[in-house]
């Protein structure tokens, strides 16, 4: 199945599903951070934002485990055990009145999460290669995507209906689902002749093998910056739009229509990626995201936050940048990588959530009246995306000369 250049439905549908089990359980939990925190008794507003941030640095540091031992064991048994630790923290959630202990489960969820959505690139990258391979990423992140746009509506009607629990045992009884279908149609697309003995210096030596390749770090780096930035936007958006903004009611809506900016970008990148390159369409988007970031600390730089359809109109161009970067990011990122793809993409995703999470946690720190420290954060990350871009490139241009 290497290096296959067929289009399957099914596998993309598939691995979107696997991917969408982690937007469904940050996305749909978004309208709910009010009632958890006073159920919870949070005192302070801001730390509500721990419980969409921590779930990240459970899917970094959960990488780095499942990655590896996928490499050894195979795809799908890892698979398993990480949807195993998902339902034992999902269960903690629900069932805890502390809120230190919800944070901590929210952790664990994101270790268990990070089974299948590393092992989904791992996955791809056992069935796919080169820009073929960005096509394939482009259009599984386009279903993924979809999530986002219908979770926080999801979520808001689940907790009219019952209430904030109810949500996790949604997500369980999904993601049960997906297992079932992942179970029953999913062939093992890691051949035990192409796995690596598993041994004491597995991981070391993968990392090892990781760090050989400039090209991998540099990507990796890039999708740290740009995954940080983008999750204080995560963490914040229910505190920017339903308290700056005063927009409870129109949050799930505001939500999905910032969703769909990124879906149309990453459904025209599957369009255009094999026809230009990824490199091209990653460094441009970069460049963009940059520029569009810097104009708005330029025009709001008062700290007044300005009128909603402007703020929207930013936000959806950021977010289409955004949404031609993600994919072929992780891609340039795992392309030299093939014959380490689990413990590739283990390393690419804990190093890029690890530099992404106290990136969050910092700049989401300074959200609190404004919307300024959000676009000044991305300004940073986006100018030092574009550095790393440009070093690559002229590096590659050396090379070749």
């Amino acid at each position: 199945m290497q290096n296959n250049n067929t289009f399957k439905f099914e596998f993309v549908a598939l691995m979107a599903s696997l991917m969408s089990l982690v937007a469904l359980s940050i996305d749909a939990l978004l309208p709910a951070l009010p009632e958890i925190a006073e159920s919870l008794g949070v005192i302070n507003k801001n730390d509500n934002q721990l419980l969409i941030t921590m779930i990240f640095l459970g899917l970094g540091f959960g990488q780095l485990i499942f990655g590896s031992l996928s490499d050894s064991f195979g795809r799908k048994p890892i698979v398993y055990i990480g949807f195993i630790v998902f339902i034992i923290a999902s269960i903690a959630c629900v069932t805890t009145k502390s809120f230190e202990v919800m944070i901590v489960a929210r952790i664990f969820q994101g270790i268990g999460l990070s089974s299948p959505r590393s092992l989904t690139l791992s996955m791809i990258r056992d069935s796919y290669s080169g820009d073929y391979m960005a096509k394939i990423v482009s259009i599984v992140v386009m279903f993924f995507i979809l999530v986002p746009v219908i979770a926080p509506t999801l979520g808001q009607f689940i907790i009219h209906l019952f209430n904030w629990e109810a949500i996790f045992y949604f997500n369980l009884i999904f993601g049960l689902f997906v297992m079932i279908w992942f179970w029953k149609r999913q062939p093992e697309t890691l051949p035990k002749e192409k796995r690596i003995k598993f041994s004491t210096h597995l991981f070391i030596d993968g990392t090892k093998e990781f760090f050989k390749y400039k090209e991998a770090i540099a990507f990796t780096l890039v999708s740290g910056f740009i995954t940080g930035s983008f999750m204080v936007y995560l963490s914040t958006s229910q505190q920017i739009f339903q308290e700056q903004y005063n927009l409870a009611d129109m949050f799930p809506y505001i939500f999905a229509s910032l969703a769909i900016s990124i879906g149309l970008a990453t459904f025209f990148n599957s369009r255009f990626v094999v026809k230009y390159g990824m490199m091209k369409i990653a460094y441009f988007s970069c460049i963009a995201y940059a520029v569009i970031s810097v104009l708005y600390v330029i025009l709001f730089s008062s700290g007044q936050n300005p009128n909603i359809f402007i703020l929207l109109s930013f936000f959806a161009l950021q977010f289409f940048a955004v949404g031609f970067m993600f994919g072929n990011l992780r891609a340039l990122a795992l392309q030299p990588l093939g014959h380490i793809a689990g413990i590739g993409a283990a390393i690419n995703g804990f190093l890029s959530t690890v530099l992404a999470v106290p990136i969050a946690n910092y700049i989401g720190s300074f959200v609190k009246t404004s919307v300024l420290p959000l676009f000044i954060g991305f300004s940073i990350f986006g100018i030092l995306s574009v550095l790393v871009f440009t070093i690559v490139i002229r590096k590659r241009a050396y090379i070749n000369a």
